[in-house]
């Protein structure tokens, strides 16, 4: 695992890791991982994120043939011993946040803090073995609050292809300072907005997620830490929008907006406040290594639904008539209409952790089966439409809840909107909307 990183910052508290530190820190957490006794293929469960150490204690696991789980911060105790028992978990290493009750009910796994491998006083630094491009690099538990846990299996080869894609795709110039404000446990906040920047040499600056006070001063950070690079998530900016000071200091290059729906009204407003025009809808899920698609530079004008061409994947729109085992070219639906999206990557998990019969479900060939409702326009760009288990069916018409959100978005007074499906006796479904109004003072 490559060890030429940039630094690393934490901009709130202002702590830094220059490269040279990094290492040090990473040397450490092996020596002291190896006098516990880890092994290549063990697998560790990270109970924090977004902080220097998580970063360490990452490419340590990965330094010696390890396997690294990610943990949300936010789950239940119980939820936690459902996924360290679905993982098999050999250790876990926590900080002083970590709930005492989620440690106790971990049972024989190994718990560490973070802090005891600089206890265990200066360590030599190791020789080992790089581990096997085919090896289990991460899994990234994507639910599982009830019932049994899915986690997505990423190798160091699907991790090493993603990025491989992304630069050849676009390169890294302008990831030079790169912001992130997405939670480390999923695959938009991670694999791409973290470890594909961070591990090219450029620097990462890591901030708390979804944090309203730091992002009501969001301009202010992006000026004060020439950031050139950031990606985010819809509501980010919604919040963004309304509560914090443009950027002037003019170091923005590059902005990319994922994991939800982006609307024509909302991507011109980003625009505007970023003042670039490279702002991109970036398309991609955990299973896939987050990012496959998104607009070029050439071609960036706010369309509602508009991704745009492949970044190292293909594309394929198939009918949902069409068999899952029939997933050809001459099969796909002609551009314009809409149908499943099915993707082809190298960058595809290898499967769903112990769950093959999950994995058979959606991958076929391949091909991956995305699950999202879109067509490819006449210039071969992806549209989305929504997702099939959001579709509405009313009276056999199809109606995408996003579309419906869009509308109600462009109203003054909509502060949020969640359109939805509901039990109707005529139609068998109907739309059903949920608002939230802005504090709107009557003139």
């Amino acid at each position: 695992m490559n060890l030429n990183v940039g630094a690393i910052v934490e901009p709130v508290s202002g702590r830094r890791w220059d490269p040279s530190e990094v290492r040090r820190q990473v040397y450490s957490r092996m020596a002291s991982y190896q006098a516990l006794g880890l092994a290549p293929g063990d697998r560790v469960l990270i109970h924090f994120g977004n902080r220097l150490e998580f970063f360490a204690e990452l490419l340590a696991v990965w330094r010696l043939g390890g396997c690294a789980i990610p943990v949300d911060s936010r789950l239940t105790p119980y939820e936690v011993t459902t996924l360290a028992t679905a993982a098999a978990a050999r250790f876990s290493v926590t900080n002083e946040d970590t709930d005492a009750d989620t440690l106790a009910g971990l049972g024989d796994v190994t718990v560490l803090l973070t802090t005891d491998h600089v206890h265990r006083g200066p360590q030599a630094a190791v020789s080992t073995s790089f581990p096997s491009l085919d090896d289990d690099a991460l899994i990234l538990f994507t639910s599982g609050s009830t019932g049994q846990p899915k986690g997505v299996v990423h190798t160091h080869r699907t991790l090493y292809a993603r990025w491989i894609g992304l630069q050849q795709s676009f390169g890294v110039s302008s990831f030079e300072r790169t912001l992130c404000v997405l939670p480390t446990h999923f695959g938009h906040g991670l694999i791409c907005n973290c470890l594909f920047p961070w591990l090219s040499g450029c620097d990462l600056y890591i901030a708390p997620p979804f944090d309203a006070a730091l992002i009501a001063r969001l301009g202010t950070l992006i000026d004060e830490h020439d950031i050139t690079f950031m990606s985010s998530v819809p509501s980010i900016w919604n919040l963004a929008l309304r509560a914090a000071s443009q950027p002037s200091g003019g170091s923005l290059r590059r902005v990319h907006v994922g994991s939800a729906p982006l609307s024509e009204d909302l991507w011109r407003q980003i625009q505007q406040w970023t003042t670039i025009q490279s702002v991109v809808n970036a398309y991609g899920i955990t299973e896939t290594g987050s990012w496959v698609a998104g607009t070029s530079d050439a071609e960036i004008v706010p369309q509602s639904g508009l991704v745009g061409s492949p970044w190292g994947s293909r594309i394929r729109i198939m009918s949902t008539d069409v068999p899952d085992d029939q997933i050809t070219a001459e099969a796909a639906c002609a551009p314009g209409d809409a149908g499943m999206i099915w993707l082809m990557t190298p960058a595809l998990m290898t499967g769903y952790f112990q769950r093959p019969d999950l994995t058979s479900e959606v991958i076929n060939q391949g091909w991956f089966k995305t699950g999202d409702i879109g067509f490819m326009d006449d210039l071969g760009r992806l549209v989305l439409k929504g997702r099939k288990r959001d579709e509405i069916n009313k009276g056999g018409m199809k109606v995408y809840p996003a579309d419906i959100d869009e509308i109600v978005q462009q109203y003054e007074a909509t502060a949020d909107v969640c359109a939805f499906g509901a039990e109707d006796e005529q139609y068998g479904e109907n739309v059903a909307l949920a608002v939230v109004l802005e504090d709107v003072t009557p003139q």
